[in-house]
C-alpha cells in the first residue's frame, strides 16, 4: 500500500467555534477501507514563525514570558502568529523586531513542522536568523509582557539538556539551528 492510499477523504465540515486565535470544526470522514468517522474535530489556528535568532556578538536571543494555557513561565524563542497575506520571512522579522527590538536582515527557513497534525491544521516555520542588531525598544502587544534573554550556545545546549525548554515546537527549531551551526 502506498502512503496514497492512507489518506481520508473528507465527506463534510460544521464549524463548532470561530474565534480570533482558533477555529474548532468537526469533520465526517471516510477512511480508504470504507469506515466512516461520524465527528473528527479538527483545530484551525493560523501558521507560526519562530527562530533561532543569533545577535552580531554571537548570543543566542531567548524570550521568557507566560503562557497562560499551560500555566508557566516559559523560556522560548522568538515568534509569533503570521498575518494574514504575510510572507513568513516578512512576519519573521517584523516578531523579531517586535519581540527583542533587534533586526535581523540574514534569515533562512530551517524547517517546517507541525505541532499537533493529527487535531491541527497549521504549521510553524523555523528560522535562523543571524546578525542581529539592536535597533530599537520592544513594541509588544497588549497581551505581551516579554523579558529577552541572552544565552551563549553552549548555554542553549545545556538548557535543552537540563529540560529548561518547554515549547515543543520551540525545542525542534533549537535543534535544527544546532545541526545546520555543526553543533551537534
Amino acid at each position: 500500500m502506498s502512503y496514497r492510499d492512507l489518506t481520508w477523504k473528507k465527506l463534510s465540515s460544521h464549524y463548532i467555534h470561530k474565534g480570533p486565535w482558533a477555529t474548532l470544526r468537526t469533520d465526517r470522514c471516510e477512511m480508504p477501507n470504507g469506515h466512516i468517522v461520524e465527528d473528527y474535530y479538527v483545530l484551525e489556528y493560523s501558521n507560526w514563525v519562530n527562530a533561532v535568532a543569533i545577535t552580531e556578538d554571537n548570543l543566542v536571543l531567548m524570550v521568557r514570558q507566560y503562557r497562560h494555557g499551560a500555566g508557566i513561565v516559559s523560556l522560548e524563542i522568538p515568534g509569533g502568529v503570521i498575518d494574514p497575506d504575510e510572507e513568513p520571512a516578512y512576519a519573521m522579522k517584523r516578531e523579531l523586531l517586535e519581540e527583542t527590538g533587534y533586526q535581523f536582515d540574514d534569515i533562512e527557513l530551517l524547517s517546517t513542522v507541525y505541532a499537533n497534525p493529527s487535531t491541527a491544521n497549521n504549521h510553524t516555520y523555523c528560522y535562523l536568523a543571524t546578525g542581529g542588531k539592536k535597533v530599537q525598544d520592544q513594541h509588544l502587544d497588549e497581551q505581551e509582557d516579554i523579558v529577552v534573554e541572552t544565552y551563549t550556545i553552549p548555554q542553549i545546549k545545556q538548557l535543552l539538556a537540563d529540560n529548561k525548554i518547554a515549547q515543543a515546537l520551540h525545542c525542534t527549531g533549537l535543534f535544527y539551528a544546532l545541526m545546520k551551526l555543526g553543533e551537534l
